[in-house]
């Protein structure tokens, strides 16, 4: 058993009925290497058996504590049944692009099972060229996008060496309810002791703070009114998913043209899609949005759990017309975002979260779930995750595409997620049912903003094709 941290508890929190808070990470995976050799959703079931031992997240189910005094704990390993988590699903044909996003929006629609483990897969047949695909469905409490980089890479043949897989794993026995309060009022003496360094962490933060000559500059302090926009509102519980596909080369060659860095370049084409649909649904993109940008704080290798990671508050520039301003704004932006998210501490929001309490923290969650009206900490979230810099394996089948894409939250209907993979930068749109009728709206101008920075800074705008990619 293993409690919570705070940050974990946190997202479990959060969740509501039209809230969900489980993440997606697709694989699109080819048959062609296979040799005619079956591979179904029963031979995928054998692979993930044989690897549990390994997905160590996969095998924990959530306790509550009696009466909700503390945060829920992981019993770590619990007995999984694969013919529940891991469901097979007929795509429509023609089986392209359109028909597999759909179909992840349907799956997304439904929050987790919290007396079972918090995940579940979908091996996804009926795509064009005979191909397949893998969705998992994960709570965000069991893992950051680090984390989850790592637990694919462990899902999936990279490289070589490692362990051989195997077909038993040891199990841990239900802990019984006065355990729970013991484990639970043992962890709160241990919380208060560990008050005086969170006060100190906090006080240094503050002193930092108020010691920089930048404490005062609009730039800093502008970010903190998000302007009222056509995405920001109550969110319902339908998702709606999309996808598109750039060359990592393409995006790091532009980069490095400009002088900026490959977020930096996501951030701009982010801040150029938006403002097309601040132009189409609102009239007008006058001011900077606020998104939320997560950075994390442990890039562990071997981590494969847990959430070690802060939202950066960063003043997209949507209100800039010419794409080479967007571009400088944005990079800007994103340093003065970083300067002072580390000037007050960078796990200052962490160490703060293993003090909130349960039933108090559900009952704020469920009240700004269902406020219907301008979003007053930011307008959405945009996460730009390294992944995979080699081509994976699952059962001997190659991986030739990934996607990711984290949750909405309350009183934001979009998430944009950049997920990289080899040699593809891979974005995926995530929103609601009432912000957008068609998310490939948002995934097309994202391309189309690329497109518009590379000929404003007089690069071809021929855009290089990933041979990989998937099917339209």
């Amino acid at each position: 058993m293993k409690r919570l941290r705070g940050w974990d508890a946190v997202l479990l929190y959060s969740e509501t009925p039209n809230v969900h808070m489980h993440t997606l990470k697709l694989a699109v995976i080819e048959l062609d290497d296979l040799g005619g050799r079956k591979f179904g959703v029963e031979e995928f079931r054998k692979v993930i058996h044989g690897r549990l031992y390994k997905l160590d997240p996969f095998r924990y189910q959530l306790i509550e504590v009696p009466g909700k005094i503390h945060h829920p704990m992981w019993r770590e390993n619990c007995e999984v049944d694969l013919d529940y988590h891991v469901r097979p699903y007929q795509l429509d044909a023609p089986g392209g692009r359109r028909q597999l996003d759909e179909a992840i929006g349907k799956i997304a629609s439904t929050p987790l099972d919290r007396s079972r483990p918090l995940w579940e897969m979908y091996f996804i047949e009926g795509l064009a060229n005979g191909r397949i695909a893998v969705l998992g469905k994960i709570h965000h409490a069991l893992a950051d996008g680090v984390a989850s980089a790592n637990l694919l890479a462990r899902g999936m043949d990279i490289g070589d060496g490692g362990q051989a897989d195997r077909d038993s794993y040891a199990t841990d026995p239900a802990p019984t309810k006065g355990e729970l309060l013991r484990s639970a009022f043992a962890d709160h003496v241990r919380l208060v002791g560990k008050l005086p360094s969170t006060v100190r962490y906090t006080a240094q933060g503050v002193r930092r703070v108020r010691k920089s000559s930048r404490k005062l500059s609009p730039e800093l302090t502008r970010p903190f009114t998000p302007p009222p926009t056509f995405m920001n509102h109550k969110v319902d519980p339908i998702r709606k998913f999309a996808t598109a596909t750039l060359s990592l080369a393409d995006i790091k060659a532009t980069g490095k043209h400009l002088g900026v860095t490959i977020n930096d370049m996501v951030l701009a084409i982010s801040a150029g899609a938006l403002r097309r649909l601040l132009l189409r649904y609102d009239g007008h993109a006058d001011d900077p949005l606020l998104a939320s940008v997560p950075v994390s704080f442990d890039f562990s290798p071997d981590r494969i759990s847990g959430n070690y990671f802060t939202g950066v508050l960063v003043a997209l520039p949507t209100d800039c017309e010419d794409p080479l301003d967007r571009v400088r704004n944005a990079r800007q932006a994103a340093l003065e975002a970083k300067e002072s998210h580390n000037l007050l501490g960078p796990e200052l929001v962490s160490k703060w979260s293993a003090y909130f309490p349960p039933a108090p923290a559900e009952a704020m969650f469920r009240w700004l779930s269902n406020k219907d009206g301008q979003n007053k900490v930011l307008n959405l979230p945009i996460s730009n995750v390294p992944g995979p810099r080699e081509y994976g394996r699952v059962g001997g089948a190659l991986v030739t595409e990934i996607y990711s894409v984290g949750p909405l939250t309350a009183g934001s209907g979009l998430n944009i997620t950049v997920w990289s993979y080899v040699d593809q930068l891979n974005i995926s749109v995530l929103s609601d049912g009432r912000t957008l009728e068609d998310p490939h709206e948002l995934s097309d101008a994202m391309i189309d903003a690329f497109v518009e920075i590379r000929r404003a800074a007089g690069l071809s705008e021929e855009l290089t094709v990933v041979e990989k990619a998937m099917a339209q």
